[in-house]
């Protein structure tokens, strides 16, 4: 009885041993295979198979679907852009008018991403351009003056604020698209702010006739 005891012990102790082990020497029972070993695949995972099988794929988003954020415009636009383009001054800024931490946030983001070609006051004389000591700087092309209603044949200080976001989201000319850099709202923010800028020399203007007509009066 006791050399039993004995030998129960000893057994126990060595399965212990070789359970406790960390080496898995056979591979456990797979409860529910699909979801230890999912066949989804992820965002940047080697998509080799799938071409290697005759599946068709091209990594881009089915047609139709929208960005979680983003209105349908984005998605609607990139079959044709040029034709879009025409017929863009129908849209409509969505944001109702900014208040002053808005509008100071709008600024910035001008500043950020336009002002190097447009000029911190919109003239077109940023850095890229014209550089501080008046002579023209690496980039050639006279960037658009927002401000003054003469330059471009008055285009650009009348364009409608759907053009100006058609343009910032798909480029124009020798500008590019910067989609990726700010995402629609900020696009519509940065297109009222230019609005509002172009709204301060227009009321001046209208006020300048007034005052002269008041002066010939006396």
């Amino acid at each position: 009885m006791k050399k039993l005891s004995i030998i129960a012990i000893v057994t126990a102790v060595i399965i212990l041993s070789q359970s406790c082990s960390d080496v898995q020497r056979t591979p456990s029972r797979v409860y529910m295979p699909d979801m230890a070993y999912s066949v989804a695949y992820e965002t940047y995972a080697d998509h080799s198979r799938l071409t290697d099988s005759g599946i068709f794929y091209n990594a881009r988003p089915v047609p139709g679907t929208v960005k979680r954020g983003e209105g349908a415009y984005h998605y609607e636009m990139l079959t044709d852009t040029t034709g879009t383009y025409n017929t863009s001054s129908n849209l409509k800024n969505p944001l109702p008018p900014m208040d002053t931490a808005q509008t100071i946030e709008a600024e910035r983001l001008y500043l950020v991403n336009c002002g190097i070609c447009h000029g911190k006051g919109l003239k077109g004389d940023g850095p890229l351009h014209t550089r501080s000591d008046g002579t023209e700087g690496p980039y050639s092309p006279a960037p658009a003056n927002f401000i003054d209603p003469a330059f471009g044949g008055g285009k650009y200080y009348a364009m409608s604020e759907g053009t100006m976001f058609h343009s910032i989201t798909y480029g124009k000319n020798f500008m590019g698209s910067y989609a990726s850099q700010v995402t629609p709202k900020q696009r519509w923010m940065i297109v009222s702010y230019i609005k509002s800028k172009q709204a301060k020399p227009a009321a001046a203007a209208t006020a300048a006739p007034a005052k002269d007509s008041a002066a010939v009066k006396k």
